[in-house]
């Protein structure tokens, strides 16, 4: 019995740390590039808004393909008057129904201007799904560079923490002054207060991907990826030509299509439309009954629309100075995320061949040599501190460089052929 009553309560405690793991927080989660994307792309305000658009813009087209609503009149004359018109003794009744029918394709043209509404919509929802997509990116590649930064800096303050038996050693000795203890600890200070500040840096940038994939706070551990990996980037002629397919400014045609079934549906206005109507009326003065037939249509002699026209005719020509705007705005930005991209593969090439090559040798060289009691403290720490800051500056370009790509893609919208899949 006690065996069992034990049996039981084993199960209900790991079936309780089951379901307490499940239900935790996932703060130890390492999230990739790719699972960042997606939720991004799940749970972003702006791309639903985007797709509330395409919902409105097919709103509208459905109702612009709607027919005039027929109408229903009764009219009632030669009553509750005086003398034989006392009462309705003598009224005539007249029941009526009217049907306005619009022509020269005036619905026609409403609903072709729905239907290019709807496609400026779909093409405007895959433009801020592309945003998304590279705003995330970046924020990624921001979080993963601060993780780096500081792990560099973590290396260099254990370096400086080795010295310190060493350093200690010296002292005893009487090869080293006592002050070069609180220059090592100076150092490291130093070093400390870099990593603090990089530390503020990476939590603003761990808030700033969480917000874009639907979270208040981060919800998730580190983030993982290599920046290493590069690729070499195409022509800017072919990033220029390949600008022309994004939807940014692919929807000028659509919107072209739209401005212009507005400018006819503006031009046709003025057309008269025929109004139908066909009734009965009833005299009950005799008792006798009679069809009643209508046909009017209005006469367009002081409202031609012209003002609607006018306005209509400069949308239309204003699209195309539109589009090259925006185009010109795509190539400045593509510009400058490619000028980046460039000035980081660069910079990185005479940092990985000749920087950090070079000090991390003197470093090593530097190193052993304070041991043998060749060189002072101070020549450790500034040899140390080269090398930190040559593979800050190489982290730096790294991110700058996948950082330009993640812009450029977004613009052109498709990948590089380019070595970003570790880094996702």
């Amino acid at each position: 019995m006690f065996y069992r009553g034990m049996a039981a309560r084993l199960a209900c405690a790991v079936a309780c740390l089951i379901v307490g793991l499940a239900l935790a927080p996932s703060h130890a989660q390492t999230l990739t590039m790719r699972s960042a994307l997606s939720r991004a792309l799940a749970t972003s305000p702006r791309l639903t808004a985007a797709e509330r658009d395409v919902g409105i813009a097919t709103g509208q087209r459905i109702q612009a393909g709607a027919l005039l609503n027929p109408e229903l009149s009764y009219e009632q004359d030669n009553s509750f008057g005086s003398g034989i018109y006392r009462g309705t003794r003598s009224a005539e009744t007249t029941l009526q129904i009217s049907q306005a029918f619009e022509l020269f394709g005036k619905r026609d043209a409403r609903i072709a201007a729905g239907v290019a509404g709807i496609e400026v919509a779909a093409i405007q929802r895959k433009a801020v799904r592309l945003e998304v997509l590279s705003e995330t990116a970046i924020a990624f590649l921001s979080v993963l560079g601060a993780q780096r930064r500081i792990q560099i800096l973590d290396e260099q303050i254990t370096a400086i923490d080795r010295l310190t038996p060493l350093l200690r050693r010296r002292v005893e000795a009487g090869a080293s002054s006592p002050a070069e203890t609180g220059r090592a600890e100076v150092a490291s200070a130093l070093v400390r207060a870099d990593r603090e500040r990089f530390k503020a840096t990476l939590a603003s940038a761990r808030r700033e991907l969480a917000v874009l994939m639907g979270d208040a706070a981060p919800k998730f551990g580190e983030v993982s990826g290599r920046l290493d990996t590069m690729g070499r980037p195409p022509t800017f002629q072919s990033v220029v030509a390949a600008i022309d397919a994004n939807p940014q400014l692919v929807r000028w045609t659509a919107i072209y299509a739209q401005r212009n079934a507005e400018l006819l549906l503006a031009r046709l206005r003025p057309y008269p439309d025929v109004r139908i109507a066909a009734g009965w009326r009833h005299f009950n003065e005799t008792n006798d009954d009679a069809a009643r037939l209508t046909v009017s249509v209005p006469i367009p002699v002081f409202d031609q629309n012209q003002g609607n026209i006018l306005s209509a005719q400069e949308s239309l020509a204003k699209t195309k100075a539109e589009r090259e705007a925006n185009r010109n705005t795509l190539i400045v930005v593509a510009g400058r995320a490619y000028d980046s991209l460039q000035g980081s593969l660069r910079e990185l090439a005479v940092l990985r061949e000749s920087a950090i090559p070079k000090a991390t040798e003197a470093s090593d060289a530097i190193a052993q040599g304070y041991g043998q009691g060749r060189f002072s403290l101070l020549e450790v720490l500034d040899a140390q501190a080269s090398v930190t800051q040559a593979r800050l500056r190489e982290q730096e370009a790294l991110q700058n460089f996948h950082a330009g790509v993640a812009t450029i893609e977004g613009l052109v919208g498709n990948p590089f052929t380019l070595a970003r899949e570790s880094a996702r």
